[in-house]
């Protein structure tokens, strides 16, 4: 046995407990914590002197309204919730098999290659496993990311922060995210000769909410330029609104180049022949390192990365799926 294994059976770490660090540092109060797990509280105050007992280290701070990880209680929670994901896969593809499926892949990106990417990605998924079952979430990369080290998450398309902890985080660069300003067809600027960006701020904007990876280099942008933050804009993220919006005004907003073309292909915007010096952080494929991708998974990830090669003419080394 190894030495992590001794460890294990020495220590007698109960599943419970695992359930009980990650209950209290999300509920912040172990008498939530013991109804949310549907035990008596002095039944979970045993289980965490029990746990702090063998580590020999406190896991919370006792305050008078609650409860806080300490150092030692943060990095238990971190690893509780990697262990409970783990069993989480296993129960899930052990059921996968029973069922006569091939597994279950959550798979995460970002708006752009959300469009771009996945659909090419799923479509030979599912050409070549029908019963490999895939979820797909499109929310920001800082949302995917935290989804990712809770375990909800299996591969994501995103990009990675300052603030995240990429010694965690396995990384595989795959492209750079261009921008462009959008209007609707039929613009007075789409028939202007030469338009520049000056000409595009004499018109009202919807920009992505403060705050978002999109906003800051728009921002920036402004800056750069020595031009004025725009006076008449709404904020908002949802697609949806944006291009019904500029159907009924002339407001222009600023996208990723492959959501524009997407919309732009089924005429609900046109891309404004304005040069935008904005560029978003390359994206990527991002999975834990400390965390083996399923057999599903590894399908998935090798698909992604085949797709890559066609949408984006990105070169990777694929690793040949597996005999059998």
């Amino acid at each position: 046995m190894t030495n992590y294994t001794h460890w294990f059976l020495r220590a007698r770490l109960k599943t419970r407990q695992l359930l009980l660090l990650v209950a209290l540092s999300e509920e912040g109060n172990i008498h939530r914590a013991a109804q949310v797990l549907n035990m008596t509280q002095p039944a979970a105050s045993k289980l965490l002197k029990d746990l702090e007992d063998v580590l020999g280290v406190s896991l919370f701070e006792r305050l008078p309204r609650g409860m806080r990880p300490t150092w030692y209680g943060d990095t238990m929670i971190r690893h509780a919730r990697a262990a409970l994901a783990s069993l989480n896969q296993a129960h899930e593809e052990l059921q996968a098999a029973k069922n006569g499926q091939f597994g279950q892949v959550n798979l995460g990106s970002i708006t752009a290659p959300g469009l771009a990417l996945l659909p090419p990605t799923v479509a030979a998924v599912k050409q070549a496993h029908p019963n490999l079952q895939i979820t797909i979430q499109i929310e920001p990369s800082n949302v995917l990311i935290e989804k990712l080290n809770r375990g909800t998450l299996d591969i994501l398309v995103g990009r990675l922060s300052p603030e995240h902890d990429k010694a965690a985080l396995r990384y595989e660069m795959v492209a750079e995210e261009p921008i462009c300003a959008v209007a609707r067809p039929g613009h007075p600027l789409l028939t202007a000769i030469k338009p520049t960006l000056e000409d595009v701020f004499k018109y009202g904007w919807i920009v992505p909410p403060a705050g978002s990876m999109l906003r800051h280099r728009f921002d920036l942008m402004i800056q750069e330029l020595g031009l004025e933050q725009p006076s008449n804009s709404v904020e908002t993220s949802a697609l949806l609104f944006i291009s019904k919006m500029m159907q009924q005004s002339d407001m222009v907003s600023v996208m990723a180049v492959d959501v524009a073309r997407y919309y732009a292909n089924h005429g609900l915007m046109s891309i404004l022949p304005v040069a935008m010096p904005c560029e978003m952080e390359p994206f990527g494929f991002i999975t834990r390192r400390d965390r083996l991708l399923s057999p599903a998974g590894e399908v998935v990830l090798r698909a992604l990365k085949a797709s890559a090669m066609t949408v984006y003419g990105k070169a990777f080394s694929v690793d040949p799926a597996p005999a059998g």
